[in-house]
Parts: C-alpha cells; structure tokens; sequence
C-alpha cells in the first residue's frame, strides 16, 4: 500500500520520525525507485555547495527535469547562468558572456549530468553499490539518509549519499570525491508531473553568442 501512494501523483503523508527510523533498506529503495519512475517532470529550488582545497563556493537557483534524459540547472545566484542537458548535448551558458559551451552528452563528466535519470531510469541498486543507511546526519531529524559507491561517476568518486524525506523525496545529494572535496546538492520544494514546455531544454544562444567546445 505504502508503495502504490508513492507511485502516485498525490502526495505522500510525513511519517513521524519513528516511523521513517524504523523503514527497512530494501523497502525504502523500492519505493524511492518507484516514485521517481513514475514522473515525468519535476521541479526543485536548489543549494550547490562544493567545499574542499581549502574554499568553499555556494550557488542556488531552480532544477527542472523532464522525461526522458532532460535537464535544466538556471542558477540565480551569485551570477545567473544555465547547465542545460537536452538529451544530445550539454551546455553552459553564463548570462552576458560572449560565448556558449557545449560538450556531446557522452563526453560530458559533469556531476550534474547523472542527476538527469532521476526521472524514467531511477535504480539506486544499479547506480550505487553497497547501500547501507548512514554516512551524515539529516539536515532535517526524521528523514533517511542512504550511502553507496557510485558506480558510473569514475574512479575519482569515493561515494554518493541521499536524504529521504518521510515522503519519499531526495532532498539532499551528496558527492564526494577521493580527494577530500565534496559537492552538496540540496532540494526543497520538490515538486513532480509538473507542466514543463519541451521548449525550455532546448538552447538557443542569444544574439551574438558564439557556440564553442566545452574544456576537455
């Protein structure tokens, strides 16, 4: 039953956080999985934090996602830029520069990239190897946090970790590589099947705007 209403488009009802404590692994990744399959677009406001080699470096804006392999990062803040993945290519584009990056999607080892699959292809087994709760304290008491070693991210990556609300939504990603440094994607409202033009993941460089290729 618990499965079925996370498959849904009505929203899931918190659990206490004695409820969310007592959730076995299994269950847990099931229904996540099955949430997330069942949309087909989705919504967030996001906090990017990288933190490592002695600084650290905080943006925000909104992360849209579409079915199947779509993705779009418009960052607000400190300077207004886009990370667009249209499902061929992967652009960059910073407002008022001159000119616009783009990388084939197969080329692309942006950590962002991955994230497009969280919609049509979500299998936390199949991305993360030896999943096990623990790993950092919820920044929200009550939600779940779950731990893997990426397997698709390189070797550089040591490992992956999920905050999961008590209604089944990723809340918090959290990147960490072997070199110590760390990128901390943080969701809130997090909306999903939300109506989404196909318009907005396609880029259309503004007038004067040079195409170039991404930095290898």
């Amino acid at each position: 039953m618990v499965l079925a209403a996370a498959c849904g488009l009505r929203a899931v009802p918190p659990a206490p956080p004695a409820r969310a404590a007592a959730m076995d692994l299994k269950t847990l990744i099931q229904i996540v999985d099955a949430r997330y399959n069942s949309l087909v677009t989705l919504r967030a406001d996001f906090t990017e934090i990288y933190t490592g080699q002695g600084r650290s470096r905080e943006e925000s804006g909104v992360l849209y996602l579409r079915k199947p392999g779509r993705m779009l990062w418009r960052y607000q803040q400190p300077q207004p830029k886009i990370f667009l993945v249209d499902g061929r290519d992967v652009w960059l584009y910073v407002l008022g520069d001159r000119q616009a990056q783009r990388k084939t999607l197969k080329q692309s080892d942006d950590l962002r990239t991955p994230l497009r699959w969280l919609l049509g292809k979500m299998d936390l087994p199949r991305e993360l190897a030896g999943l096990s709760f623990g790993g950092l304290d919820p920044l929200t008491p009550g939600d779940w946090v779950i731990r893997g070693a990426p397997r698709f991210l390189g070797d550089q990556f040591r490992e992956v970790l999920l905050e999961i609300t008590p209604a089944y939504d990723i809340s918090r990603i959290v990147i960490r590589a072997q070199d110590g440094t760390q990128t901390d994607f943080r969701l809130a409202g997090v909306s999903g099947n939300v109506r989404l033009p196909a318009s907005l993941f396609r880029f259309t460089p503004p007038p004067g705007v040079k195409i170039v290729p991404a930095p290898e």
